[in-house]
């Protein structure tokens, strides 16, 4: 697989990654040992940025996926996160950081960590403290590289000069165009960027079924793309994507992520999945060459993205 640079401070990666939230929360029942050959599938694909975080089963999901990549541990780059509660507030207080960046280095069973988001912004505590205290883990040498999720223009400017941000990572797909507006801003600060979602939560993938289908702690029962009054609509730009994909021989998520790695040349998709086979299948996206005729039927088929919000706020916007 292709290398991809996020920032310019020396990460490298995997031109598609692995998002690992499904392997323990979010999307239904979940089978650990599943998952450890999921993730270990996609290392042997040539994966090598797997990304966690906290909230992901509160230590939990750290602990599968360190235990996951153990025996190659050193060949990978592990990225994970702090800042939600657990009632999903928001917490990034210097000593709570501090705190959570310990935890889960021994949830994670790593001497240190490749690359450390600040998983929300807080606006009860300013982003030159918090990422001043993300910078000491760097001093330390416990943290390698730092970056933020979902933040704004501003708070990327005064979060860069305080210490470099190499990524910044934020739902982007087909459905969920909403972060291009910041594409402009990373460029002229040399700041990666990193996909979370790239199959929309799975509606990408031609296997998405009304919201009331899902098992109770799916995130996708309350999600608008799935809602009763936009579920229509969303499934039919699905089926003509998935005719377009099915043109080329190609299935409709080797579409959508072969879309997303066309963007941009630092951008990086980390699709999660818990099955081995659908991993490979993902992973194969990266040799998927779309033409410009394709890109434009596929921006004639979803203009605007989905039909409905994506769930999460872009305050940008």
């Amino acid at each position: 697989m292709q290398q991809r640079t996020l920032g310019t401070q020396g990460l490298r990666v995997s031109e598609i990654g692995y998002g690992s939230m499904g392997t323990v929360v979010g999307y239904g029942a979940t089978d650990d040992t599943e998952s450890v050959a999921a993730i270990r599938r996609a290392h042997d694909f040539g994966v090598t940025l797997f990304d966690t975080a906290e909230m992901y089963g509160w230590g939990d999901g750290e602990k599968l996926l360190g235990r996951a990549v153990a025996p190659f541990r050193d060949e990978v780059v592990i990225a994970t996160k702090f800042g939600f509660t657990p009632s999903f507030g928001t917490d990034s207080r210097p000593e709570h950081i501090r705190e959570v960046v310990e935890v889960s280095l021994r949830h994670l069973g790593v001497d240190s960590i490749d690359l450390l988001y600040q998983h929300r912004v807080d606006p009860g505590v300013p982003i030159e403290d918090v990422v001043g205290t993300m910078a000491e883990f760097v001093e330390a040498g416990k943290v390698k590289y730092l970056g933020l999720s979902e933040a704004t223009p501003e708070v990327i400017r005064r979060a860069h000069a305080v210490h470099p941000i190499s990524a910044l990572q934020t739902e982007y797909s087909i459905f969920a165009p909403d972060a291009e507006p910041l594409f402009g801003l990373l460029e002229e600060l040399g700041i990666g960027f990193v996909a979370y979602s790239p199959l929309a939560r799975g509606f990408l993938t031609g296997t998405a079924k009304p919201a009331g289908l899902y098992d109770s702690s799916d995130f996708r029962t309350f999600m608008p793309w799935w809602s009763t009054e936009n579920y229509d609509a969303n499934a039919e730009i699905v089926d003509r994507l998935t005719e377009l994909a099915a043109a080329k021989g190609v299935t409709v998520a080797q579409l959508a992520l072969a879309w997303t790695l066309t963007q941009r040349d630092y951008i990086v998709p980390i699709p999660g999945s818990r099955n081995p086979d659908r991993v490979a299948q993902n992973i194969a996206a990266a040799d998927l060459t779309l033409t410009a005729d394709d890109l434009a039927r596929i921006n004639a088929i979803a203009p605007v993205g989905a039909v409905g919000g994506r769930g999460t706020p872009s305050p940008w916007l």
